[in-house]
């Protein structure tokens, strides 16, 4: 029988999911913003060469060859582990939500060059950022931006019912802000400040750069981060177990 060819692939690591005794089947993003699941093989035996090198958050070439059902990852080169993404519990969990945000937002066979070079940008800002509010608006601007980006941004400038411009009111369900008046029957329309709606504005149109010496107090950061919670949970329809972990240290 002929070998079947690999093919390489420079991609991150987004998810794990233990198969039989000793295999992973990794879930992975490439270059070209494709998502990509192959097998793992023998990666939890003790002292496995891949096992280090398809941990969550690591870049890495990678080398796939044609499975039968999925892809079998023969070999990994790591080009960036983000091991500052490691060093607390806080920061494990904003990459970790980054992570299952990408996993949620990328396809197989569909190709989208924006969103690899977001996700690298955004774990390297998760490991500058030196306190839990600027870890917080971290994982808040990258919801913000690569849902912008899918089509999901919110209207922010005026009421999404009648372009009222005095708008007090946030409503995920909808879309963005609302009037008083049109928010009256709106039961999830939470009150929103002007300065919150500036700092949603500012999480999308911003870069890392400018977010991580910007100063944010706790509540701010806080508020930010349920926002783009729900904002992803509505918009992606799923359950979103590692941003709750998150929110919840």
């Amino acid at each position: 029988m002929a070998r079947r060819p690999a093919v390489r692939y420079k991609a991150v690591m987004l998810s794990r999911t233990k198969l039989a005794e000793q295999d992973l089947i990794v879930t992975m993003m490439t270059e070209e913003g494709e998502q990509l699941r192959a097998v793992a093989k023998g990666a939890r035996k003790p002292g496995s060469r891949l096992s280090a090198r398809s941990e969550l958050f690591v870049e890495a070439d990678v080398m796939i060859s044609k499975g039968r059902n999925l892809g079998i990852l023969t070999e990994a080169e790591v080009s960036d582990a983000h091991v500052g993404a490691r060093v607390d519990i806080e920061h494990v969990a904003c990459a970790s939500a980054m992570c299952e945000i990408a996993r949620l937002t990328c396809y197989e066979d569909l190709k989208d060059p924006f969103l690899f070079p977001l996700l690298s940008r955004s774990l390297r800002a998760c490991e500058e950022s030196t306190d839990r509010p600027h870890l917080d608006i971290v994982a808040a601007a990258y919801v913000f931006k690569v849902m912008s980006h899918a089509g999901w941004r919110p209207v922010l400038d005026a009421c999404i019912a009648c372009e009222e411009p005095a708008a007090t009111r946030f409503c995920v369900s909808v879309g963005g802000v609302l009037c008083e008046s049109c928010a009256r029957n709106v039961a999830e329309a939470m009150p929103v400040s002007q300065n919150e709606l500036d700092w949603i504005g500012a999480l999308i149109g911003l870069t890392f750069d400018e977010l991580l010496v910007a100063p944010v107090d706790d509540l701010t950061s806080s508020k930010l981060l349920d926002v783009a919670h729900r904002w992803a949970a509505t918009h992606l329809d799923a359950r979103l177990r590692a941003f709750e972990f998150l929110r919840g240290i």
